[in-house]
């Protein structure tokens, strides 16, 4: 079984692909990172909420004329959200955040035309192998899930609180990223990205970095959707504290105290804390990363390893004037620009580890 799939794997990095074919890939790479931002930016402006509705035709179309406006803004008046939070809200209030949602909503289906078309094409003019074929297949599949988890994330805001879940949010984001993963591995492949040594082994060093990002950008997620850092705006210390007193409590670690996140501090506490160890994590490991391979590595990959200290550290930074300059609500530009960075260190990341994989005889 093994022989059968390197050969498959074997085929596709002889297989010939067209210049069309990769510039096509690298688009669909920054379509699906610009739906993730575009997804912060909702997120940040409080907008995920403002259409109520998946109308996967009709809704291509926004409100047009007056009568259209107030009838949307109608059946957003009907939600938790604006009888909570945003009973203050005028037409010119709803249109701001409709356009957000509409926006994010707009773009997913865009990206599905430029990719789902030349697919077809590509496909019916033989230009891709199987292999490719099925690669893409999981970029779809992951992308489709991710859709199927944003209305599901989206519901969770219409029922009783004001706000969509954060472990569905997290989800969410979580099945966006493993999309943006699974292209980077396409692209890699197409771009028969690897060492220039038959006999070189990749340090286990960077496979566990990926792995612990992943992780950072799940707590990120749950940052986000808990709005956790609003209750700890301070750093190094957490609001005094390198470790926050309700946490030291052994009372406190219950299910309930994470789940019900809209009651108690239990849960904000911890996936900041958790959020802020995992960074100094990453950075160490980086730092680590980049002094043993930085004079052991060959040409075709410095590249890869020069991004991910420079996308670190500026990564790091980013959360750290997130926190500090928020004032009532997270920062937007600071929490996108951090969201972003955060998500090219993880793609800088893949794109190291597909680069050092063993040259193929």
């Amino acid at each position: 079984m093994s022989g059968k799939i390197n050969n498959r794997i074997m085929s596709t990095y002889k297989y010939q692909f067209t210049r069309t074919i990769r510039i096509w890939l690298i688009i669909g790479l920054v379509m699906l990172i610009g739906q993730v931002i575009l997804g912060g930016i909702t997120r940040l402006t409080g907008s995920g909420l403002s259409i109520t509705r998946w109308d996967v035709v009709s809704g291509v179309v926004p409100p047009i004329g007056n009568a259209q406006w107030h009838d949307a803004f109608d059946l957003y008046k009907q939600t938790p959200q604006y009888h909570k939070i945003n009973s203050h809200f005028d037409l010119g209030d709803f249109k701001f955040i409709f356009f957000w949602e509409y926006a994010h909503r707009l773009w997913v289906r865009i990206l599905g035309f430029v990719f789902l078309i030349p697919f077809i094409i590509f496909v019916f003019r033989k230009q891709m192998n199987w292999y490719l074929v099925k690669r893409l297949g999981l970029v779809i599949f992951f992308t489709a899930l991710t859709a199927s988890a944003g209305w599901i994330m989206v519901m969770s805001g219409l029922i009783d609180r004001p706000w969509v879940d954060a472990y569905k949010l997290s989800l969410h984001f979580m099945l966006a990223v493993l999309s943006i993963g699974a292209m980077v591995k396409t692209i890699a492949d197409v771009y028969n990205y690897r060492s220039s040594q038959t006999d070189f082994k990749t340090p286990k060093i960077v496979s566990t970095l990926i792995v612990i990002t992943f992780l950072q950008l799940i707590f990120g997620g749950l940052m986000s959707g808990m709005k956790a850092g609003l209750y700890f705006p301070t750093w190094p210390d957490m609001n005094g504290s390198f470790i926050p007193n309700v946490l030291l409590k052994s009372n406190n670690w219950t299910w309930h105290n994470l789940t019900n996140y809209d009651t108690f501090t239990f849960a904000h506490a911890f996936v900041q804390f958790t959020h802020r160890m995992l960074a100094y994590l990453v950075l160490t490991l980086t730092i680590v990363m980049f002094v043993k391979m930085k004079t052991q590595i060959f040409e075709l990959v410095k590249k890869w390893l020069n991004t991910s200290i420079a996308l670190v550290i500026l990564q790091v930074v980013l959360g750290i004037l997130t926190l500090l300059n928020i004032d009532g609500g997270i920062p937007l530009f600071y929490g996108v620009a951090h969201q972003l960075v955060g998500l090219l260190f993880f793609i800088s990341l893949l794109f190291l580890y597909f680069s050092l994989r063993e040259k193929r005889a």
